[in-house]
């Protein structure tokens, strides 16, 4: 983990970001680094991903920091915001991206690939909202975009666990939307449909018109399409938005 002083200018609000090293968390990192942002980016396991997204964004002018953290460890959560709080002063943005999948058929679904998906996805996220709630609290202001699924607004065969944990993340931001609410802070969430992924693009041909098949706008999403989602969000413009899963999805849901 990280640690030392940093030296920032203490005008540009701090973002969170867990799964910031690639796809959406890095999409979204880089974003908000060009709205301003200085950025913390939590990652699992990653580092040499994780030490080039950091020089990404320093290349777009914001400090940024990276974190390893195994989100479902409360304790590890606890450690990981004390030390971004220690260096960067405060946190103003909490996006929650960290999420992992075990696909498999109900049937054959063992007790420890549902678990550890509900742990990394909903859980992770319950442990980032709770060791920061208070430092939101105090401040009187914050924003929380937590990132959900179209499987959880749909369910997916072969993904009980997965949807289980998306469909949880709804109606979390739901109830810490209504808590948080009275001290300033909005809590919301995105639920991205298919999105271009190291893994989608090695799809073979068949499998990926299946796909683009099932969406209405007949392609998958960028990750920055997520990410442009995701900085509305947290921005002064959304600050009268709360409790709010807004599908990226090209229609899939509808």
């Amino acid at each position: 983990m990280a640690k030392g002083t940093i030296t920032r200018d203490a005008s540009r609000k701090v973002a969170l970001v867990t799964g910031g090293s690639r796809g959406i968390g890095r999409a979204t990192a880089l974003a908000l680094a060009e709205q301003g942002h200085d950025l913390a980016i939590v990652y699992a396991g990653d580092a040499g991903r994780a030490a080039a997204v950091v020089a990404e964004l320093e290349g777009r002018g914001a400090t940024a920091r990276a974190y390893r953290c195994d989100v479902a460890s409360s304790e590890e959560v606890d450690g990981c915001v004390g030390q971004v709080v220690s260096d960067f002063g405060s946190v103003w943005a909490l996006v929650n991206n960290a999420g992992i999948t075990r696909d498999g058929l109900l049937m054959r679904m063992s007790d420890e690939d549902f678990d550890r998906v509900v742990d990394v996805n909903l859980k992770g996220s319950f442990h980032m909202i709770r060791a920061l709630s208070r430092i939101f609290m105090r401040q009187r202001g914050g924003r929380i975009v937590n990132v959900s699924s179209v499987v959880g607004l749909m369910g997916n065969a072969g993904q009980a666990n997965y949807a289980s944990s998306k469909a949880g993340i709804i109606g979390l931001t739901k109830s810490v939307a209504r808590e948080l609410a009275p001290r300033g802070v909005t809590c919301n969430a995105v639920a991205p449909g298919f999105v271009e992924t190291d893994m989608t693009a090695g799809l073979p041909d068949g499998a990926r018109e299946r796909y683009d098949q099932q969406i209405p706008l007949g392609r998958m999403c960028a990750p920055e399409e997520v990410a442009s989602a995701i900085v509305f969000l947290v921005s002064d413009e959304a600050g009268y938005v709360t409790g709010v899963t807004l599908p990226v999805d090209g229609g899939m849901s509808m």
